[in-house]
C-alpha cells in the first residue's frame, strides 16, 4: 500500500509478541519482512542488518520444532532470500537483488509456482535496473502463464516492468519483442 512507516509498525508489533522471542523462526520471519519494508524507505543500512538477523535467527531456528502449518507451508530460506530481494530490489540495489533472487530460485520448493513466479518477476526488474534489456525480457518471458492464468499481483508485477522497459529503452529490439508477447500471450490471460 506505499506505505512504509505504517507497515514497519505494524510488523514492530508483531516481532515483540512473545512466540517471536521463544521461537527463533518467528522472529526470522519478523526481520526478513523487516528488511522489505526498510527498501521502501531507502535505508540501506537498515536493510543488510535485518537480513543479517533474519538469517542469524533461521539458522539457530530447530527445524524439527512444532509450529502452525501456515508458518512450515512457507517461510524458509528461499522465503528469506525473496523478503531480501524485495528489500534491496526498493532500494535499487539490482545488482544485489539479483543474487537473492537466484538463491531463492535455487531452493524453492517445486509447489511454490506462484512465490516462483514473483520471484522471477522480481528477477526481471532486477536485471532491467542494471541495463540488462534482453535478459530481463527473457526472464519476464520465462514466466508461466498457464495452467491457471496469471496471479493479479504477478500481472500487476509483469505491467510494471513492461512499462520500465518502455521508459528506459522505448525503441530497442527487446521493447519490441516485449510489447508483442505481452500483447499476444499475456492480454488472452488476463
Amino acid at each position: 500500500m506505499a506505505r512504509p512507516v505504517d507497515a514497519l509498525a505494524a510488523n514492530d508489533v508483531a516481532r515483540r509478541l512473545p512466540i517471536a522471542r521463544r521461537d527463533p523462526m518467528f522472529a526470522s520471519l519478523g526481520h526478513a519482512r523487516h528488511a522489505a519494508i526498510l527498501g521502501q524507505t531507502g535505508d540501506q543500512r537498515a536493510v543488510r542488518q535485518a537480513v543479517a538477523h533474519a538469517e542469524d535467527a533461521l539458522a539457530r531456528s530447530e527445524p524439527s520444532h512444532e509450529r502452525p502449518l501456515w508458518l512450515n507451508a512457507f517461510y524458509d530460506q528461499a522465503e528469506l532470500e525473496n523478503l531480501a530481494l524485495a528489500g534491496y530490489l526498493a532500494l535499487g540495489d539490482y545488482e544485489v537483488a539479483e543474487g537473492h533472487a537466484h538463491r531463492s530460485l535455487a531452493l524453492l520448493r517445486p509447489g511454490m509456482r506462484r512465490t516462483r513466479s514473483i520471484t522471477t518477476a522480481r528477477l526481471a526488474k532486477a536485471q532491467l535496473g542494471q541495463g540488462d534489456l534482453e535478459e530481463a525480457v527473457a526472464t519476464a518471458m520465462s514466466i508461466p502463464a498457464e495452467p491457471t492464468g496469471l496471479h493479479p499481483r504477478i500481472n500487476s508485477m509483469l505491467q510494471d516492468f513492461g512499462s520500465t522497459l518502455q521508459i528506459a529503452a522505448p525503441s530497442s529490439h527487446p521493447a519490441t519483442a516485449w510489447d508483442h508477447y505481452a500483447h499476444d500471450t499475456l492480454r488472452t490471460l488476463l
